[in-house]
């Protein structure tokens, strides 16, 4: 299984996530020229080398400009001067635009939805935008399309926040997790004037999940950076027990006393030398919620599914029911870790015409897995193998992998599936 795994020791903002995937290993100009499509003026980035504490990697800044078109400064509230504080900056700039405006989420969603964007990529903008958005309102009490963002709905954070979508749907991961997230301390400056850190939108979108406080006195996660791990991070895990492949840095603004960079790392869970542990934490941790529904529209399952998948189930299911006077109907049962509980009740009440759920806890017995890199003549393929007290029972060849050869080959998967199975002798 490939995950996207956020270590978030220093926190995280719009613009070290940019650097940060841009440092795994994505291609700048794939990123600018699907940017392009937004057809968006006001701005230009730049994309420097630049080191914190000894740790270098990829710092990307988002230069806004004034009616004349000269630059104005870098976005957000965080005090960039277009170099970095090491002084090692040697970057280019790419993408020159002209005029930025202050936006409210109709104007924003309109922008996504009109432009040559993936709909992947649509979706999940709009999904990171709608989390600042329905956290702005509430803490300044307002309807969700009157607020007008101060420090995320400029032309800096529409780049930070669309990026952020490229590059994910870019790298097709099969999971997003995190560690617990560094929000920082002391006060900052902002449109409503000085307000404490973290700032009230960045603690109402991480609401549920864990967070670490203090570590240096300045913001370390914004608005941005908060609604990117609260749309895409399905588990928040600081022990982990991964096989690491590849490391990316984002570079933050300032220079702290701790290393101010994100980094990110592209990695296989290694379940060989730790089954038991994995299998004991899923015992404890599991939970199902279950609800009966006879009463509503069944267009609205697929949303709903959706909907609990995006806040951390790990799996949704219907089964088809006879209720009381045999009247038919649907179950939908949710498996999600105990800290997510609370979450999927919430999106029950809220999306479902039910009047209750019911709960309770589920052990949950998985095989040892491993997964194989085998050379065939469609290519490297992942082969995932299961064992059960030290024997290989079983393998399977990933969906994903081949569903891309064989649109890649113009043949269906069937044949595909067929042809390597032959050949691995699966």
């Amino acid at each position: 299984m490939k995950i996207l795994y956020y270590d978030c020791f220093s926190g995280i903002s719009g613009d070290m996530n940019l650097g940060a995937l841009l440092d795994l290993g994505i291609d700048e100009k794939y990123l600018i020229d699907e940017l392009d499509k937004l057809k968006l003026n006001g701005y230009e980035i730049k994309v420097s080398r630049g080191i914190r504490k000894g740790i270098e990697g990829t710092k990307v800044d988002v230069i806004l400009e004034d009616l004349h078109g000269d630059a104005e400064g870098t976005h957000h509230h965080q005090h960039l001067n277009g170099e970095n504080v090491d002084g090692h900056s040697h970057g280019h700039i790419i993408n020159k635009h002209s005029h930025h405006e202050q936006r409210n989420l109709k104007d924003i969603e309109k922008i996504i939805d009109c432009s040559e964007l993936s709909s992947k990529v649509k979706e999940l903008s709009k999904k990171m935008f709608m989390k600042v958005a329905l956290a702005e309102a509430k803490v300044h009490g307002k309807p969700l399309y009157e607020v007008h963002f101060h420090e995320v709905g400029a032309v800096d954070s529409i780049v930070d926040i669309v990026g952020a979508s490229i590059c994910i749907s870019y790298l097709n991961v099969d999971k997003i997790m995190s560690s617990s997230v560094e929000l920082g301390g002391g006060f900052v400056k902002c449109a409503h004037g000085i307000i404490p850190v973290p700032a009230p939108a960045t603690v109402e979108i991480l609401k549920g999940i864990p967070v670490k406080l203090g570590a240096v006195p300045f913001e370390t996660t914004t608005p941005t950076g908060a609604a990117i791990l609260a749309a895409n991070v399905c588990e928040f895990k600081d022990n982990n027990n991964f096989i690491v492949n590849k490391i990316g840095y984002g570079i933050g603004n300032r220079d702290t006393e701790i290393p101010n960079v994100l980094r990110v790392m592209l990695v296989e869970e290694n379940n060989l030398s730790n089954t038991n542990k994995a299998e004991t934490e899923d015992k404890v941790f599991q939970e199902i919620v279950e609800c009966n529904i006879d009463d509503m529209n069944p267009e609205l399952y697929e949303y709903i599914i959706d909907k609990l998948f995006s806040e951390g189930a790990l799996d949704v299911y219907l089964t088809p029911i006879i209720m009381k006077k045999g009247r038919p109907g649907i179950k939908i049962s949710v498996l999600c870790r105990s800290a997510k509980l609370e979450k999927m009740k919430e999106v029950l009440f809220r999306e479902t015409t039910t009047f209750g759920v019911r709960t309770f806890k589920v052990d949950k017995t998985m095989l040892e897995r491993k997964f194989t890199k085998v050379n065939t003549s469609y290519g490297e393929v992942t082969v995932k193998e299961a064992h059960y007290k030290g024997e290989k029972i079983k393998s399977k060849l990933e969906y994903e992998e081949c569903k891309k050869i064989a649109d890649s080959r113009g043949i269906s998967v069937r044949e595909v599936f067929e042809n390597l199975k032959k050949e691995i002798n699966i």
